[in-house]
């Protein structure tokens, strides 16, 4: 689909209000509803929602040599003036054509680059161009350089800068193009940097037709074929030639010193670049024809090869994917089972995992059922090293096992394998020595965070086996200075979330016996710790982020060695008055005796009086009550600082309103917790409405419900199936279940093997039972699947035929939650002129005002 600048013109900017919606006589709110301009909400609104949060600092992206740190740092929310830039969106793929890359690198790029000492917390920051933005710094492989794209108008180059003094220059002569390869790959030597850019003699882009030549075509193929309702697919002949030409480049090495591009191959549709640790060659992804009409570009046909990076002479293939649109055609060339496929650390060329051929008979599930337990295969899993030139017979088998492996990493020498076997939730991490494949040594077995639950992030009984990224471009186990231990981090979840903090922990596990000493462990008396980085092998050093829930996180040096804790950056605490507002945790039962958590935030001055409310949730589906337990205790972290964003809606807080944020759970069986969706939906309203009138804190009279994506339906669903709220604002949000027929969040029926569940969790369906006054907002260009726009259009015409108080505000260019600055002002102007007409002083005496005034 073609954006331009006249094309947007035609996009309603701000509002259409639905039949007479009543409003009080005061201008200031007529104006808030009904007009046409982007608004800004009241100063202490719009200073939380503006406070100048990007200027702090949380360090990462360490130099090589530990050094260094650098950030890209931000300038505030971007302007509507840059979202606004032409731009194509092609099978999923947005296109600053204008300057051939990504829409992503221009609408969300930085203004700066910070580095920052690891040992001082000393900054210096990166000299730009003027008429600049950047993105991507990337560090040399000595750690003596950082390059960065510089993001021009009308081009994107790349440029080098000394982390030491901040000087940098551009080291580009043509453009880049970055429209599907949007990083910098250096040499191993630091001295040059694979890129891709604009083919010589590129040519015109091509001329849309002035007359069409063809209708659309589109036929089914044969079998059952599933797919999702993509948005932005390609939509004829044209756009097809549009995609190949806006991808295609010139592969190249940029000699960093004398400015100089070599050309290496041929121009392709270049979608990924990887230099080889010994320098020698490059594995290159590229994208392949057909096109389709069906799926997005990410599914298109792929190939990857090995090139010479002397010659560009393409040496060996390594995978080769074809198109992906459910047919069951589907094939692939090549070898299709090649998996976890890099670069050895050692410069001795590639390492994958390869099972081996399936016997004649075998079928997946005859391997499944003789398998003993799940995961289980009678055939065996193999590391592969493939060595140059690249041919069958350089391919060798260094390790085999007897189970399917989920990867394989290496030692820094890659004279040690560290694997990972899963059968159901039991993992299995071990090491293997090349000297002797016969033993495995167990640095880890337990059960896997399973998941369960959308939004599940378990982390407490999964530790990770922590690694480090070497100046060759690859990342190799951490191995003690002595080579005998390695190192597993994780955070440990206590089972009262509410009484004990998380605390991060690291442990030395010693190879052979697999020994475990836990040498590091954060403080759990109201701070939380988490390591950001590790600066020595032993990881004695470490740098760490520290918070309070009232204060702002900072980094700091630990070493843990002799207990020295330095603090490295200053960052500012730029909402005070959200951080001090009082914040509440309750633990509630349903009617039906199930316990959930509910958060408060209520005014900093507030001394009792009941409140009006705004509930803010978003449900995710669980289980069983157990199931429900372990996502709260290991996401719940009663020690961490307040997360306000542009659109958090503690902001409320400051207009008086008591917010509430619930978990929302909806219980069932596996496969079939949504059977449970409207009940449970009413239950846990009802339940947290009931609890906090009790408690004195709200006034239950004037309340007001909301989310955003899932939580927008679930305020529609709220809104028709419950009588609690005198408003609500949805977000970006779908009402209808039947144009998502083939699956949606962690539902996995079909519309046509579940239709009523379908029917019932579709609030359009029963938008004549709506109560309250409903507050809808949609980015005009939401590309999320299941959430289009025609979502709040049709919700909008249904409300207005159907007599109900709603508004709709569509936001230009604005894509799946709102960016941009004039946006999210002029939301939180309209949010809170609805909620203190609807909410706060609802029931007194109003005039009847329609969009027009009258």
């Amino acid at each position: 689909m073609i954006f331009t600048r006249t094309r947007s013109a035609l996009l309603m900017a701000a509002l259409l209000i639905a039949t007479a919606v009543p409003v009080y006589a005061q201008e200031q709110t007529n104006a808030a509803l009904t007009t046409e301009a982007f608004l800004r909400p009241s100063d202490r609104i719009a200073d939380a929602v503006l406070a100048p949060r990007y200027l702090n600092v949380t360090l990462g992206n360490l130099s090589p040599d530990g050094r260094f740190f650098v950030q890209q740092q931000g300038d505030g929310p971007p302007s509507m003036a840059t979202f606004a830039k032409p731009f194509y969106r092609l099978a999923g793929e947005v296109i600053d054509w204008q300057a051939n890359r990504s829409r992503t690198l221009t609408t969300r790029s930085g203004k700066a680059l910070v580095v920052t000492d690891a040992q001082t917390g000393a900054t210096t920051t990166i000299r730009v161009p003027d008429d600049a933005r950047v993105t991507s710094p990337t560090w040399s492989p000595d750690g003596s350089q950082l390059a960065f794209f510089a993001h021009f108008a009308n081009e994107t180059r790349i440029y080098v800068a000394d982390p030491t003094n901040g000087r940098s220059r551009q080291v580009t002569r043509s453009p880049v193009l970055a429209t599907l390869h949007t990083s910098i790959a250096w040499t191993p030597d630091s001295r040059s940097i694979v890129t891709v850019l604009l083919p010589q003699n590129r040519g015109d882009a091509p001329a849309e037709p002035a007359v069409p030549t063809t209708p659309q075509v589109r036929l089914t193929k044969p079998g059952t074929n599933s797919i999702r309702t993509y948005p932005d697919l390609l939509q004829g002949p044209y756009e097809k030639e549009l995609l190949e030409y806006y991808t295609t480049g010139q592969l190249a090495v940029i000699d960093v010193q004398r400015r100089r591009a070599r050309r290496i191959g041929q121009p392709a549709m270049i979608s990924g670049v990887s230099v080889s640790p010994d320098g020698m060659h490059v594995q290159v992804t590229t994208m392949r024809r057909p096109f389709s009409y069906i799926v997005p570009r990410r599914q298109f046909g792929s190939a990857t090869e090995i090139w010479s990076l002397e010659d560009g002479s393409v040496l060996a293939l390594v995978s080769e994917q074809e198109l992906r649109d459910g047919s069951p055609r589907d094939t692939t060339n090549g070898d299709p089972e090649k998996r976890n496929i890099t670069w050895r650390p050692d410069g001795q060329g590639l390492s994958f995992l390869l099972m081996a051929p399936r016997q004649p008979g075998d079928t997946a599930q005859a391997e499944e059922s003789q398998g003993e337990g799940r995961g289980r295969s009678r055939r065996k899993d193999r590391v592969f090293q493939w060595l140059p030139p690249f041919d069958s017979a350089s391919m060798t088998t260094v390790y085999e096992n007897n189970t399917r492996l989920q990867n394989v990493r290496y030692s820094q020498d890659a004279q040690t394998l560290f694997l990972t076997e899963q059968q159901g939730q039991n993992g299995h991490d071990f090491a293997v020595f090349l000297s002797d494949t016969s033993t495995k040594h167990t640095i880890w077995r337990g059960r896997r965070a399973s998941g369960r639950g959308r939004g599940f992030r378990g982390g407490g009984r999964t530790p990770s086996l922590m690694t480090k990224r070497l100046g060759n471009g690859t990342s190799v186990v951490r191995v003690s200075q002595d080579g005998n231990s390695v190192f597993l981090s994780g955070t440990e979840f206590h089972d009262d979330p509410m009484q004990d903090g998380p605390q991060s922990y690291i442990d030395r596990v010693e190879i052979l016996t697999g020994d475990k000493t836990r040498f590091y462990e954060s403080e759990n008396d109201g701070v939380f710790e988490r390591v950001l980085a590790v600066l020595n092998d032993d990881a004695t050093q470490l740098i760490v982020s520290r918070e309070r829930l009232t204060e702002v996180p900072d980094s700091y040096f630990r070493d843990v060695s002799s207990g020295e804790l330095r603090q490295l950056t200053q960052n500012t605490d730029y909402t005070p008055s959200l951080t001090n507002a009082q914040r509440r945790r309750y633990n509630i039962k349903r009617v039906d005796g199930l316990e959930i958590a509910v958060n408060v935030t209520l005014p900093a001055d507030w001394n009792g009086e009941r409140l009006p409310g705004m509930i803010w949730f978003y449900p995710r589906e669980y289980t069983d009550q157990d199931n429900y337990d372990e996502r709260v205790r290991e996401t719940y972290n009663k020690n961490r600082f307040p997360n306000i964003g542009v659109r958090s809606m503690e902001i409320l807080s400051l207009e008086g309103y008591a917010v509430i944020q619930p978990d929302a759970p909806i219980i069932g069986e596996t496969g079939r917790m949504n059977d449970n969706y409207v009940h449970d939906l009413r239950n846990n309203l009802a339940a947290v409405i009931d609890f906090l009138d009790k408690e004195g804190i709200i006034d239950r009279q004037r309340m007001a419900v909301g989310g955003h994506s899932y939580g927008a339906f679930s305020t529609f669903n709220a809104m028709v199936h419950t009588p609690f709220f005198k408003a609500g604002i949805a977000g970006d949000g779908n009402n209808n279940r039947t144009l998502t027929p083939f699956s949606f969040q962690s539902e996995r029926r079909t519309l046509w093997q579940a239709r009523e569940l379908y029917l019932e969790m579709s609030p359009f369906f029963y938008a004549d039972h709506m109560s309250g006054a409903l507050l809808m907002y949609h980015g005009a260009d939401d590309q999320n699947v299941g959430t289009f726009p025609i979502h709040s259009w049709r919700l909008f015409e249904a409300l207005e035929a159907l007599d109900k108080t709603a508004s709709l505000y569509v936001y230009p260019f604005e894509e799946h939650g709102p960016a941009t600055e004039e946006t999210l002002l002029d939301l939180w102007a309209r949010w809170t002129a609805w909620l203190d007409l609807y909410v706060k002083n609802p029931g007194k005496e109003q005039e009847k005002v329609t969009t027009d005034g009258s």
